[in-house]
């Protein structure tokens, strides 16, 4: 073993080992898994996620490029870094501290979007580090990250009809999704949501609908219009036993950036141009109808003047949250603040790529009073830490799928073992999202 690790670092949290992994994610795409070891034999583990619907915003992710394997998306030359030039700056570090991680990452990157090392190389880093971090302290991520003030279970909002990039079908929006906000408990809220997600494959079925799954596990029937969604999804919520706009509210992720083009929103499902303006009213008429309570991405990344029409009209009103407006990066956000545009971010970790800057992004959402939703991607692994971040971060929402496939579930079944392992402590968020 190389003689500085021991001379830089005396204690057991000295970084000694870094292996990176080529896995597969939920669609079958190639992604970087990475263990760091320490000196006193704690070891963290993690795998990072991929968007399908990706904003412009985002950080830089890395792949080979070689179309000959795995169709350019290959992970080899970031597994190489992270062997080399991450290894040898890293090799000998504290894990314990990890914005001083990040910042060595950043700084050995050197461009303005992660494009010289890949955010996915990055975080991959990042979050084993932490892992490792609280293995070698004994203690759940969640309560590393947190302190003993980490004790509120997120409220799931479960995509339970897939559309836009998501799903092969007509829908223009890309996510329809039910909030179980009406619960003590999250573990009655995922077991409310499980049950309607299988009384909604009922409903398809009886209707002749397809019962296939999207990319994260929602329904993905041949509908038209968003009219149509709601409505089957009210249908399946009153099947199952409970109440729309009482126990279940809905949320929609519009994903608006896929259909905005020349300064016009199409929405060819419904056979519709809209300006931004037009758009607001069709939100707003949808609102009207059924008890939705969040709306992401209701205009596109970049326009701005759609948002100030957006969040004027409903701001008040419902959550509007930025996903491709803000992509987790704490500039992006303060222009949004700076604006008065949305009142919540949408927290993905592999938008910025590293866990100190997603922290950052977070704590200047609550400082600011904009909510925060803690998010999965549409490739997506086993990898459970987003369901640490979601308790660590008392954000009180997670975005992390349908309630089936292994990789949305995985998350869910981590958060049943931390609000287990809480106990009393456990704070259900629940009713509090209703709060304006």
């Amino acid at each position: 073993m190389d003689k500085k690790i021991f001379d830089m670092r005396a204690d057991g949290a000295s970084i000694i080992g870094i292996a990176p992994l080529e896995i597969l994610d939920s669609r079958g795409n190639p992604t970087l898994q990475v263990t760091v070891r320490l000196l006193s034999g704690a070891t963290g583990v993690a795998a990072v996620p991929a968007g399908a619907s990706t904003g412009k915003h985002e950080a830089a992710e890395s792949r080979d490029g070689d179309k000959k394997r795995y169709g350019g998306k290959g992970l080899q030359e970031a597994c190489e870094k992270i062997k080399g030039e991450v290894s040898d700056l890293l090799l000998g570090q504290n894990a314990a501290d990890q914005g001083r991680i990040d910042k060595l990452l950043i700084e050995l990157d050197g461009s303005d979007n992660k494009q010289t090392l890949g955010a996915n190389t990055i975080l991959a880093v990042s979050l084993a580090v932490a892992h490792a971090a609280a293995d070698h302290y004994a203690i759940p991520l969640y309560r590393y990250l947190g302190g003993v003030g980490a004790s509120i279970l997120p409220v799931p909002m479960m995509n339970i009809i897939n559309g836009g990039a998501h799903a092969d079908n007509d829908l223009d929006i890309q996510e329809f999704m039910i909030m179980p906000v009406g619960f003590n408990k999250f573990s009655e809220a995922l077991r409310a949501g499980a049950e309607i997600f299988h009384s909604l494959k009922t409903i398809l079925k009886k209707k002749s609908l397809s019962t296939n799954v999207g990319d994260e596990g929602g329904f993905a029937p041949n509908l038209s219009s968003a009219d149509e969604a709601l409505t089957l999804m009210g249908e399946a919520v009153t099947a199952a036993g409970y109440k729309p706009g009482g126990d279940i509210f809905y949320a929609l992720d519009c994903a608006s950036t896929e259909f905005f083009k020349d300064g016009v929103y199409h929405l060819p499902g419904i056979k519709k141009k809209m300006t931004a303006s037009q758009l607001t009213d069709y939100l707003a008429k949808l609102c009207d109808e059924f008890p939705i309570i969040s709306i992401e991405d209701g205009m596109a990344e970049d326009d701005i003047d759609g948002w100030d029409i957006l969040t004027k009209k409903l701001g008040k009103k419902i959550q509007l949250v930025g996903d491709d407006l803000f992509v987790t990066n704490p500039t992006r956000l303060q222009m949004g603040i700076d604006k008065n545009l949305a009142n919540a971010l949408l927290v993905k970790v592999n938008q910025i790529g590293s866990l100190s800057e997603t922290l950052t992004a977070v704590a200047m959402a609550h400082r600011h009073h904009y909510r925060a939703v803690m998010s999965h991607r549409s490739g997506e692994t086993e990898d459970t830490t987003i369901a640490d971040l979601a308790v660590a971060t008392n954000c009180g929402q997670i975005k992390t799928g349908a309630p089936s496939r292994g990789e949305r579930t995985a998350k869910y079944n981590r958060l049943l073992v931390i609000e287990n392992q809480l106990g009393r402590e456990a704070i259900y968020a629940g009713k509090t999202i209703l709060r304006k």
